[in-house]
């Protein structure tokens, strides 16, 4: 039961840290050490998206819930499964890196110095 309850905590992480990388600029902003744990997150996010890499939590979330049930492991990556099964439409790697460079667009207009925007 120790390793479900673990797995259900990761996929709160894994939800919160995909939350964190979509609106980390608004705290980013005002807060320079989130400003930069932003950055190296937005970074880290690319690399996975260009290099078609599944990001470590979600290999973490798929061993923990085999640990529990072998049977309860799925293939692929968090976003696709769990966006799924959301909104049961497919989330194809394209539609995935596009809105992840619509956050990265949008975050280097928020960093961007006021002065220099106007």
């Amino acid at each position: 039961m120790a390793w479900k309850i673990t797995a259900d905590v990761i996929v709160v992480v894994h939800f919160l840290w995909i939350l964190f990388i979509i609106c980390g600029a608004l705290i980013g902003r005002w807060v320079r050490w989130v400003k930069w744990l932003h950055v190296g997150a937005l970074a880290f996010s690319v690399c996975l998206q260009l290099f078609q890499w599944t990001c470590p939590l979600t290999y973490l979330e798929v061993w923990l819930r085999q640990r529990h049930d072998p049977a309860l492991g799925y293939v692929g990556d968090f976003l696709a499964h769990y966006a799924e099964r959301l909104v049961y439409l497919p989330a194809p790697r394209g539609v995935v890196f596009a809105v992840t460079l619509l956050v990265v667009g949008v975050t280097v207009w928020a960093y961007w110095p006021r002065s220099q925007r106007d």
